[in-house]
């Protein structure tokens, strides 16, 4: 009984909602984040199985066939994450996500603990930033994208070619993506062709088709792209990488409107919106020879451009948050989220590659980290590196806090703030600074962990005033 009371103190002081099951899957004892989360009284919730909880569900179907929580993780396995809908007693409807950690051995005969995370407010977000900072799979709320949107909705509602321009990796693609879905095409075919893919011998055949025996290996007649995205959208991607002598053709594309298949000599009529992209400065390449002028002007009727993410980095936190969400429910994984000086490498370095160099950093991240938290650390090396000396432009402490949370246990959150108090060499006005949150919520934080208040200064009052 005493080692339970010791486990209830603890829990109490989670933010998360928590729930200890015996190995009959009978509850044993419930935090009132958790009594709160399900909108019910906790002390009725003690004794109960803990699948009537969750009448319904996927996940208590699941325990009810097997006679063990199915949530509890398999040996060397990742754990099991589990979204739910409940609407709890007190009427209120919570999006909820859970997931179990097994207990050891333990005097007060716990089994497991289930983890309970509301969600509610985060899918609500997800659907703001949907509705307010996306368009199609762009996302960003800066000035630069914003304007972007709009040229694209006014570029969808028109027919004219477009040409998108931007740094490899910005999302261009995206952004053509976002342009047919957005146009009277949107019903229609969307075809995109990369074209440095195509070997410059083929590349007329598969833009303009062929047919039967027109060269070597054509077996059978075949419809080009450009026939295949009749009536919808075609994305020339990198279109700077084209032939001479496609480029001659593609312009005849473009003032006819209609093809000539490679081994026949009968136009075909196409109805087709084109939309080209490159990361090549196509003005320069006129100049030097490399590409029709006229061409260029045909294709650069609405030019689009997709800035680089160095240049929208207000735009990183909204990235991260999409991208992370993403990874974890692809890697079936508890909510993933940054700690404070990791996001601030990320908002301060440069990112050559753009959003997919950003993506496959999270990606890394999560692959090298084990719990829920992503620390400097498991960054890619050439990002890791930059945390022993960090570029230390300012970034808003109010700024971070919106996108920091607490640690899920009371050992990360030791961590976190031991390796904020030691990178900042004991001071806390800066370890707050560096956690995202204010002097104040750090000593009440401290106040938990006794030993690191006396090791890093003792008591409030170190001369660092108190805030407000």
């Amino acid at each position: 009984m005493a080692d339970l009371m010791m486990y209830e103190a603890f829990l109490d002081a989670l933010e998360e909602g928590v729930l200890f099951l015996d190995a009959g899957r009978r509850i044993l004892a419930i935090n009132g984040a958790a009594a709160q989360m399900l909108g019910q009284d906790g002390e009725t919730l003690v004794g109960r199985l803990c699948p009537s909880l969750f009448p319904g569900t996927a996940c208590a179907r699941r325990c009810e066939q097997r006679g063990v929580c199915s949530l509890t993780p398999d040996a060397g396995a990742d754990r099991k994450v589990q979204d739910v809908v409940l609407k709890g007693a007190d009427g209120r409807e919570r999006s909820l996500r859970m997931w179990a950690m097994l207990i050891p051995r333990n005097a007060a005969g716990v089994h497991c603990a289930i983890i309970l995370r509301d969600c509610s407010r985060e899918i609500e977000l997800e659907a703001e930033v949907r509705e307010q900072w996306q368009l199609g799979g762009l996302t960003g709320r800066s000035p630069a994208m914003q304007d972007l949107y709009q040229k694209i909705l006014r570029a969808a509602a028109s027919d004219a070619s477009v040409l998108i321009t931007g740094e490899s990796g910005v999302g261009k693609e995206l952004a053509a993506r976002a342009l047919h879905d957005n146009s009277p095409r949107a019903a229609g075919p969307y075809v995109a062709v990369h074209c440095a893919a195509l070997p410059e011998s083929l590349q007329e055949a598969e833009l303009f088709g062929h047919s039967r025996g027109a060269f070597s290996g054509a077996a059978a007649a075949r419809v080009g792209r450009f026939e295949a995205a009749s009536g919808g959208t075609l994305l020339l991607d990198e279109i700077g990488e084209i032939s001479p002598s496609t480029q001659v053709k593609l312009l005849r594309v473009l003032q006819e409107r209609e093809i000539v298949r490679v081994g026949e000599n009968a136009p075909r009529k196409v109805d087709v919106r084109i939309v080209a992209a490159t990361h090549r400065d196509l003005a320069a390449m006129v100049r030097q020879g490399l590409f029709r002028e006229d061409l260029y002007y045909r294709l650069r009727v609405l030019p689009l451009h997709v800035p680089a993410l160095r240049e929208r980095q207000e735009d990183i936190p909204l990235l991260v948050a999409k991208l992370l969400g993403n990874l974890s429910r692809r890697y079936e994984r508890a909510p993933l989220r940054l700690a404070p000086e990791t996001l601030r490498l990320l908002e301060t370095h440069d990112w050559p590659g753009n959003a997919r160099q950003l993506f496959n950093a999270l990606e890394y991240a999560v692959v090298q980290s084990d719990g829920p938290l992503i620390l400097p650390e498991h960054l890619p090396p050439e990002l890791a590196r930059a945390a022993v000396a960090p570029d230390l432009r300012a970034v808003p402490a109010q700024r971070l806090t919106r996108y920091y949370a607490p640690p899920a246990s009371a050992d990360e959150e030791r961590n976190l703030i031991e390796g904020a108090l030691r990178a900042a060499g004991g001071n806390k006005a800066e370890a707050a600074r560096r956690l995202g949150i204010s002097r104040t919520t750090l000593w009440k934080r401290l106040a938990a962990f006794p030993e690191l208040a006396e090791r890093y200064g003792g008591r409030r009052g170190d001369g660092e005033a108190a805030d407000a």
